[in-house]
C-alpha cells in the first residue's frame, strides 16, 4: 500500500481566518489545530490515548531535548518516535535551534559548522549543524521536519536581527539540500526578522524562493508583548503563501490563538496548557483558575461542569485544591488533561465558527474573557 503524500488544502476562509486540511499518510489535520507538547516523547503526566481522545491531531517532539537524552540511536532502534512513545498521530519535531540557545550552558554559533554548545544537564559538548539537525529529526521518523534556524532573544538591535535572520536563511537552505526529496514528509521554513517588518518580508521572499511545504513564523513569544506580536503577523498575513500551513512557534495563551488565527494562521504549539496544569493554572471556558487559592477549599463545585471527558466534571475544584495543597501527582494529571482538552474544544470551535463563517461574534465574545 502506498503511502499517503502530505498535502495542505484551504477550505474556507472567515476573513482573514482559515479553516483547513493537513493530510499526511498517518492521518488528517484539521486546521487551526493546537499541537500537545511532548518535549521528551512524552507529554507529561497524560497518556497518550487520553491525548487522542481529547481531539489532538498531532504532537509536537523536541530534537535538542532527543538528541540528548535518550540519542536518536535508541529512538531509530525502535523504528522511530511513533513506536517510542506508543503514538499513532503525526508528529512533528522542531529543528533544536531555539533550546541550542535557551537552555544550553555554553554556546558559539558557526556559520559553517553550526551550533557548538555544552548539554544542559551534564556539560557535554555537542555540534549540531543544519545537515545533522535534518539527520536527527529523520531518524527520530517525524512527519513534519523543521529547518535549523538561530533563534535570538528579543533585541532592538536591528543589525544584530538581521545578521541573525542571514544565518537563518543560510542555515534553511542547508536543511533543505539535506532533507531532499521525501513526498511523504514536509520539511517547513522559518521566518525569522525579530520585530522589524522588512527582516521578515526579506526573509519570507528568501524561503519561498528556496521552497518549503509549510512555513512556521519564529522568533516570537521571546518576550514581546502581545501587541508586538500581532503587529508582526500584521506584516506577513498578506504576504504569506495561501496554499501552505502557516505556524506560529510556542504560541500561546489562548487569547494569542484567537487573534493569530485571525490573521491567517494555521499552527500552534505551546508548553502553557501542559506546564500550568502541572502548577495548579487551569483554563476553562469562564477564565483562569488557580487551584491553590484558598478561595477555592469549600468550593465544591467542579472546574466546568459541562466537561464530561475522563469524568472530569466529577472532581471538586475543593478536592483538587487540596490535591496541589498536599502535592498530589493526581491533581497535576487532572489540570494537564483538563488543560489539553479545553485547548482541543478551543480549536474544535474556531473552526467550526470560521466554517459557519461566524468566527467574528465568537472571537468578541471570548477575546476578553479567556
Amino acid at each position: 500500500m502506498s503511502l499517503k503524500k502530505f498535502s495542505f488544502n484551504v477550505i474556507k476562509n472567515d476573513g482573514q481566518a482559515r479553516l483547513g486540511k493537513i493530510e499526511t499518510h498517518r492521518g488528517n489535520i484539521d486546521t487551526p489545530v493546537f499541537m500537545p507538547v511532548g518535549t521528551q516523547a512524552t507529554i507529561k503526566g497524560a497518556f497518550v490515548n487520553d491525548i487522542i481522545k481529547t481531539g489532538a491531531q498531532i504532537v509536537l517532539s523536541n530534537t535538542y531535548h532527543l538528541m540528548i537524552r535518550p540519542g536518536v540511536d535508541r529512538i531509530a532502534s525502535q523504528g522511530g518516535l511513533h513506536q517510542y512513545m506508543n503514538c499513532p498521530l503525526p508528529i512533528l519535531t522542531d529543528s533544536g535551534g531555539f533550546q541550542v540557545m535557551s537552555l544550553s550552558k555554553l554556546n558559539k554559533i558557526d556559520k559553517e559548522i553550526g551550533a557548538i554548545f555544552n548539554s544542559h544537564i551534564d556539560g557535554k559538548k555537542f555540534i549540531l549543524s543544519p545537515e545533522e539537525s535534518i539527520k536527527i529529526q529523520l531518524g527520530l521518523n517525524s512527519d513534519i521536519v523543521m529547518v535549523m534556524d538561530e533563534c535570538p532573544k528579543k533585541t532592538v538591535d536591528y543589525d544584530a536581527i538581521k545578521r541573525s535572520m542571514d544565518l537563518s536563511m543560510y542555515w534553511a537552505e542547508r536543511s533543505k539540500k539535506q532533507f531532499g526529496s521525501n513526498p511523504h514528509k514536509a520539511l517547513f521554513g522559518i521566518v525569522q526578522g525579530g520585530l522589524f517588518d522588512d527582516l521578515r518580508m526579506r526573509s519570507l521572499e528568501l524561503l519561498t524562493n528556496i521552497g518549503f511545504d509549510g512555513y512556521a513564523i519564529g522568533g516570537l513569544a521571546v518576550g514581546e508583548s502581545q501587541v508586538e506580536m500581532f503587529k508582526v503577523l500584521d506584516g506577513l498575513k498578506h504576504i504569506m503563501p495561501f496554499d501552505k500551513p502557516r505556524y506560529l512557534m510556542g504560541v500561546g495563551t489562548p487569547t494569542d490563538i484567537l487573534g493569530s488565527v485571525s490573521r491567517g494562521v494555521d499552527m500552534f504549539d505551546c508548553v502553557l496548557p501542559t506546564r500550568s496544569g502541572r502548577t495548579g493554572l487551569a483554563f476553562t471556558w469562564n477564565g483562569k483558575i488557580n487551584i491553590r487559592n484558598s478561595e477555592y477549599k469549600t468550593d465544591n463545585s467542579p472546574l466546568d461542569e459541562n466537561v464530561s471527558k475522563f469524568d472530569l466534571n466529577k472532581y471538586s475544584k475543593n478536592y483538587l485544591n487540596h490535591l496541589f495543597n498536599t502535592n498530589e501527582m493526581l491533581g497535576s494529571m487532572i489540570l494537564t488533561l483538563n488543560n489539553v482538552n479545553f485547548y482541543q474544544e478551543l480549536m474544535f470551535e474556531i473552526r467550526k465558527h470560521i466554517k459557519n463563517g461566524t468566527f467574528e461574534d465568537f472571537y468578541n465574545k471570548y477575546i476578553h474573557i479567556l
